[in-house]
């Protein structure tokens, strides 16, 4: 039997889940135990978990769950420098090179913790078994288009607000741009266009008629420059940074000739050593959705890390219902997912 214990998320803006209330009654009848920290944030209520077969815990308990539970969570654990003893199922972000990442790599080390990061749950093909990426496709979609907007009337980006479901979130950035007389539409280019973060990009650019450009590894094969990303106004990057991604917008980018006005760095990893987007170094936030990174013409980046938030219990519902399945074998591990994960945890370690 194995015992999840599912924290409360730390960080603001952040109202998803990892589990939904049917997914922990499912646990329990397969013998598991949980364990359910109360959130004042969650976008599903305490209450409807009741009855589940959890067991409430107060919020921010985790560090004195039992030795043996799992510590269950999607974003980020709060900062510090404690050791980390529990085995932990999250977002790490830590193994490129990223400063936060490397203080929460030696946080486990010193407390012969293990960190079973989501990204890196694979199948035996490598690929992922459950993901927000078209969810944050979508959103980046969004936010993107809505910082253009915002440069065509000379105003600040809106800041950013979660919204019921994806159709209010298409619904309400038509509603801005009719009210903003903004009739015309950019045009955008997606690198990444097949995968599932390119799909959900996509989806939402064609709803909102905006012309894309769809390019995915055939298109980048050659390992740039490319200059195609300049003559169009919107570039979404929803490749995830790694060893060998080439530079898709170079550090000299914002002096070149370009029709560019906003980059939209859905896979968000700034701080990596292999970003393919190089005229940036930060994320943004809910508050600032976009960072100019040049003034004339100008340049904006969107660079938020939390995307699917912004449409919480829609993303969460399709996020759980892909790592259910996973969870329920988490004992067993018939397809090696956990052990892979564990394996890519000791390599960085």
């Amino acid at each position: 039997m194995t015992h999840f214990w599912i924290r409360a998320e730390a960080r603001p803006n952040e109202a998803r889940f990892p589990v939904t209330p049917e997914g922990v009654r499912a646990l329990v009848a397969k013998g598991h135990a949980v364990t359910l920290e109360k959130s004042p944030t969650r976008a599903i209520p305490d209450e409807d978990f009741e009855g589940t077969g959890s067991t409430l815990a107060p919020t921010a308990t985790w560090e004195n769950a039992p030795q043996d539970a799992i510590i269950l969570g999607l974003k980020e654990l709060p900062e510090g420098t404690t050791p980390l003893p529990h085995r932990h199922i999250l977002f790490g972000h830590a193994y490129k090179g990223q400063p936060a990442g490397q203080i929460l790599l030696k946080r486990f080390k010193d407390g012969g913790g293990t960190l079973l990061d989501l990204e890196y749950l694979t199948d035996p093909l490598g690929r992922r078994v459950a993901a927000f990426g078209y969810w944050a496709g979508y959103a980046g979609a969004a936010v993107s288009l809505s910082v253009w907007a915002a440069q065509q009337a000379n105003h600040p980006t809106p800041e950013v607000k979660a919204v019921g479901s994806a159709t209010e979130l298409l619904a309400d950035l038509q509603a801005r741009l009719t009210r903003a007389g903004a009739y015309s539409r950019p045009s955008a280019i997606i690198i990444g266009a097949k995968g599932r973060v390119g799909s959900g990009a996509r989806d939402f650019c064609t709803a909102m008629g905006v012309a894309v450009t769809e390019w995915d590894m055939e298109e980048t094969a050659h390992g740039g420059p490319f200059h195609e990303i300049l003559t169009h106004d919107i570039f979404l990057n929803c490749i995830l940074a790694r060893p060998g991604t080439p530079v898709f917008v170079p550090g000299n980018a914002p002096y070149l000739a370009r029709r560019l006005s906003v980059i939209g760095d859905i896979a968000c990893d700034p701080d990596s050593d292999f970003s393919p987007i190089k005229v940036y170094d930060r994320t943004t936030t809910w508050a600032e959705p976009a960072l100019r990174v040049h003034a004339t013409p100008p340049l904006d980046v969107m660079a938020i890390d939390n995307l699917p938030s912004m449409m919480p219990v829609e993303a969460s519902e399709d996020f759980a219902e892909q790592l259910l399945p996973h969870l329920l074998q988490f004992d067993t591990d018939p397809d090696a997912v956990w052990t892979r994960a564990q394996d890519t945890f000791r390599a960085h370690t």
